[in-house]
């Protein structure tokens, strides 16, 4: 089950009832001072063309739309706190609140969340480390998110331990063959690429975060039948995760162009829609 909101988030979620989710998992603007906009393109064959391909073939570069939001607060953390506040209420007794944010923002926030919840109930800091991108030359360069794991009871809550993905040791040979071939469990420090360019999973949508870190998150953190929250749900991946690993979810967006995303995304289950007609390309 699949429901989808259109509107200020705050003035949503207050309508929820207390201790209603089993996860709740947000990637609010990062208060990045700009606007965060994604163009999508296609490449036709011209000679005449600005791109230049394989085996020298240039093609020249259509604009099909641009999404973008504005990423600016005057006051960030008056606009987080009460979302934030919020996230506590509506989490179950054994429910996890998972933040993610990036290094400007990261320690005013776990300020806030230490006086929300507690700082007993911080659980972990877990780095995304990303290596693709500019590389500048007067700094060392900014590759990870921040995700901070609060659980409302710090000792009663849900971790799934066999169900968390293994990756490669990186010197098999070390540990045995029985060990090698069954890999290790990740740390705080989660490796991963980005949505690839040319990959089914890529929407469009700016921000968009890979599947691989959610569904990590919802398979460690919830149980199958659980319900999960994003209210601020951008592409919907928490949604499809959700669905796709027999959980329902529960997603909330003010930005109509993050619906229509949503809308085709997420045909496949047939979401409910709240605060607006379901698009055309989720009838």
């Amino acid at each position: 089950m699949l429901d989808i909101y259109l509107g200020d988030n705050l003035e949503i979620i207050r309508a929820f009832s207390d201790a209603s989710f089993d996860l709740i998992y947000i990637d609010p603007p990062f208060n990045t001072g700009r606007s965060q906009a994604r163009t999508q393109i296609r490449t036709v064959r011209d000679e005449a063309g600005d791109r230049v391909g394989f085996q020298g073939r240039r093609y020249r570069t259509v604009r099909i739309a641009t999404k973008a939001y504005a990423d600016a607060f005057d006051d960030y953390h008056a606009f987080l706190e009460p979302r934030l506040e919020e996230a506590r209420r509506l989490l179950k007794p054994h429910g996890s609140f998972f933040l993610h944010i990036d290094y400007r923002e990261v320690h005013y926030c776990k300020v806030l969340l230490d006086a929300i919840f507690g700082r007993a109930s911080f659980i972990n800091e877990i780095i995304g480390a990303y290596d693709y991108g500019a590389r500048p030359t007067k700094r060392w360069s900014p590759k990870p998110d921040n995700l901070l794991w609060y659980a409302k009871d710090p000792e009663h809550y849900t971790f799934r331990f066999d169900d968390i993905d293994r990756i490669p040791y990186m010197a098999p040979g070390l540990v045995g063959p029985e060990k090698a071939a069954r890999g290790k469990t990740p740390t705080d420090t989660w490796w991963n690429t980005i949505v690839s360019p040319t990959g089914k999973e890529k929407t469009g949508y700016p921000t968009q975060k890979p599947r691989a870190i959610i569904d990590r998150i919802i398979r460690v953190h919830s149980n199958p039948g659980d319900r999960v929250l994003d209210y601020f749900a951008g592409s919907g991946t928490v949604g499809e995760s959700a669905v796709r690993l027999g959980r329902s979810a529960v997603l909330v967006d003010n930005n109509r162009e993050a619906i229509e995303v949503m809308a085709r995304r997420l045909a496949f289950v047939q979401p409910t829609f709240h605060g607006m007609e379901a698009p055309a390309q989720a009838q």
